[in-house]
Order: structure tokens, then C-alpha cells, then sequence
């Protein structure tokens, strides 16, 4: 299991405002990657049935996107937002923008997204930030109730990213993951000492706009199969007061899975652990609190004065 920087060094404002306490474990289990093949679109619906999963992201530019918003809107009450993506990594499926970028930087000689995030993240921040907001307006015209923001593969994370995901977030009143990572923290997770006094910064500034922020990110591990069920847990014993986004991409193991993703055996073991209804009691013998996007962005919007 992945563990993806350290805490956050203060107590997170946003329990309180959602009635929690600041010594509770309250977590977000977030599916990454719903619609990249129809293998998570039909994971997305088994674990939606077993009630687990609370939260998912769609990545717009993929092939099965709309199969996934129309899964999401058959589910009452899902909490689904946009996978905002800037990279196209596999060799057998690749995507493309949806809108035709200004800046030619931003695809590779094939006119896919880049596969590597730092080529992606070579284009200027104005063709980005289009190519962000057609997306998550893909979405909505799709009738997807968005919950939320995040990044696939993190390359919208880059700080000069980030200002314009801010904007659009705070536009729509809907909330961006986002941790409330001290510059160590971010140093942690791969940035240089400048963007990572950037990055502190900007969560600084996103809180005291209102933006609720996550204090830990976990991760299932994507490179071996096995017990993820038992590593869930695992984790789960020793973990901290604060919100978690702790992430998975699950996927039934098919043909078309088997043919795209080099890692499949870890989106499956990922889709195996959460379908098993036991992990769900054993969470909740465990006292952790689970959540999804949606009170997050009800706390926004409140705090925004109503922005939709």
C-alpha cells in the first residue's frame, strides 16, 4: 500500500464544519479511472452495489466515458467528479484532447496525449485550463452531478496547473482534491523546493477560501495482485485522525482490461478486495467514518455563498 507524504501539521477546519470530531478517521474511497475501458465502468457498478466504494471520477476523453456518466446517473445518490486528464499512457488505447489545442505541446506527434506527465506538462497553463474546462462541461452537459475535481495521473497537479483548476473549481462551487501538504510534504511526493512552497501556498489560500482540503492520501498498489482486502485493513488500524483520500482503480479482470493495462492484475485485486462485503463490516468495526465528495462540496458552496 502506498503512502503518498506525511500528515498535514494542523488540525483539518472542514471536520467540524461536517460534524465530525478532529480526532476522527473519516475516509474517502475514491475509484480512479472510471470509463478508461468497460471494465471499470461494470466495477464501478458491482461495488457501488456492495456500498464500500463512496466516490469515483470519470475521465472524459476516454472511449467509455459515456458509459460511465450513464452508470454514475443510474445510481442514486453516486458521487462521481472529473478525472481531469492530460495523459494518454498506454500503448494498445490512447485518447486524445477534446478540444484542439492552441498550444501543439500539449499532444505528441500522433495527436494523443502525451504518455509521460512531464511532456504533458510542457504546454502553456491558458491551453490547459481549456482543455480542463471543456472537459468537466462534458460532464455536466451529460447530466453527471460533478462532486469534484482531481488529477489523473496527477499531471493537473502541477502548480502552474493547479491556479487554473482552482478558478474553474471555485466557479462551479465544486471542490478539487487537494491536500494540506506542508512544503515537506510536496517535496515528498516529487516536487523541487520552489513548487513545493508554491504548492503549500496555494492549499493555504484554497482553505482560507473555503475550499475543504484532504490531510492524507493512500494509494492500493497498482504492481502486484494478491490480498488487497487484507492490506486495506492493515492500513486502516494505524490510521490517522483527519480526512483520507485513499485511492483505487478497480477493474474486472477481462480481455479488454488484459489488452490495455500492463497493470491489470492490481486493478483487479484492487475490484476483488472491495466487492467482498466482509471488508465493508470490518471497516465499520474498525470506526472509521466513510464519505463522499458531496458533503465537501455542500460545505463549499455554503462557504461560497451559494456558487454553482
Amino acid at each position: 500500500m502506498t503512502r503518498l507524504a506525511p500528515p498535514a501539521p494542523s488540525p483539518n477546519p472542514a471536520l467540524p464544519a461536517l460534524g465530525f470530531s478532529p480526532t476522527d478517521r473519516v475516509v474517502i474511497f475514491h475509484a480512479d479511472d472510471l470509463g478508461m475501458t468497460e471494465a471499470t465502468v461494470s466495477a464501478y457498478r458491482d461495488l457501488m452495489e456492495v456500498g464500500l466504494l463512496s466516490s469515483a471520477s470519470v475521465m472524459l476523453p476516454c472511449a467509455w466515458s459515456p458509459a460511465a456518466t450513464q452508470a454514475a446517473r443510474d445510481v442514486p445518490g453516486s458521487d462521481v467528479g472529473v478525472h481531469l486528464t492530460l495523459t494518454s499512457e498506454w500503448d494498445a488505447c490512447r485518447w486524445r484532447p477534446l478540444l484542439t489545442p492552441e498550444d501543439p505541446r500539449l499532444v505528441d506527434g500522433a495527436g494523443f496525449f502525451h504518455r509521460r506527465v512531464e511532456d504533458a506538462r510542457q504546454a502553456d497553463p491558458g491551453t490547459v485550463g481549456r482543455e480542463l474546462r471543456a472537459q468537466v462541461d462534458a460532464a455536466l452537459t451529460w447530466g453527471l452531478d460533478v462532486t469534484h475535481l482531481d488529477a489523473h495521473m496527477g499531471a493537473a497537479a502541477d502548480p502552474r496547473y493547479v491556479r487554473e483548476v482552482a478558478e474553474l473549481a471555485t466557479t462551479l462551487g465544486i471542490p478539487l482534491l487537494y491536500p494540506r501538504f506542508p512544503a515537506a510534504g510536496w517535496q515528498a511526493v516529487g516536487l523541487d523546493a520552489g513548487q513545493a512552497a508554491q504548492a503549500e501556498g496555494l492549499g493555504q489560500v484554497l482553505e482560507q477560501r473555503g475550499f475543504p482540503l484532504v490531510d492524507h492520501l493512500r494509494m492500493l498498489p497498482l504492481d502486484q495482485g494478491g490480498d488487497h482486502a487484507a492490506l486495506t485493513l492493515a492500513w486502516l488500524r494505524d490510521l490517522p485522525a483527519g480526512i483520507t483520500h485513499f485511492i483505487l482503480h478497480p477493474a474486472r479482470d477481462t480481455p479488454e482490461l488484459r489488452a490495455v493495462a500492463s497493470d491489470w492484475a492490481g486493478r483487479v485485486a484492487n475490484y476483488e478486495a472491495f466487492r467482498r462485503p466482509e471488508l465493508r463490516r470490518a471497516v465499520e468495526d474498525l470506526g472509521v467514518q466513510v464519505i463522499g465528495y458531496g458533503p465537501l462540496r455542500d460545505l463549499l458552496r455554503r462557504k461560497l455563498g451559494g456558487a454553482a
